[in-house]
C-alpha cells in the first residue's frame, strides 16, 4: 500500500476523454443554473407549485446526469477492470447501484 492509499482521503481517479468531460461539465453547469433559479424563486416569494415543478426538473436533470455517468463508468472503468482481472469492481458496481436505487 502506497502513501496515497494510506491517506484517509484517498479516492480512485479516472481520466475522462475531452468529450466526456465537456458533456458532464455542461450538464452540471445547467443544473447549477437551475438551482440558482430555484433559489431566486424562493427569494422572490414565487408560488410553491411553480418552485416544485422546477425542483422536479432539477431531479430529472440529475437523474439524466447519473445515467450518462453510469453508462460511461460501465463502458470504461468496469470493462477495463474486468479485463485486468479485478472482478471486485462488479461488487463495487452492484453496491453503487443499490445506493442509487434507494
Amino acid at each position: 500500500m502506497n502513501i496515497e492509499e494510506k491517506n484517509c482521503c484517498y479516492q480512485k481517479k479516472k481520466e475522462r476523454s475531452e468529450t466526456e468531460y465537456k458533456d458532464l461539465i455542461h450538464r452540471l453547469n445547467r443544473i447549477e443554473g437551475q438551482i440558482r433559479g430555484i433559489k431566486g424563486m424562493v427569494e422572490r416569494d414565487t408560488y410553491c407549485t411553480d418552485i416544485l415543478i422546477q425542483v422536479a426538473a432539477v431531479n430529472a436533470a440529475l437523474n439524466s446526469f447519473n445515467k450518462v455517468l453510469l453508462a460511461n463508468h460501465i463502458k470504461t472503468c468496469v470493462i477495463n477492470d474486468i479485463k485486468a482481472g479485478k472482478e471486485e469492481t462488479v461488487d463495487e458496481l452492484l453496491e453503487t447501484l443499490q445506493k442509487l436505487m434507494k
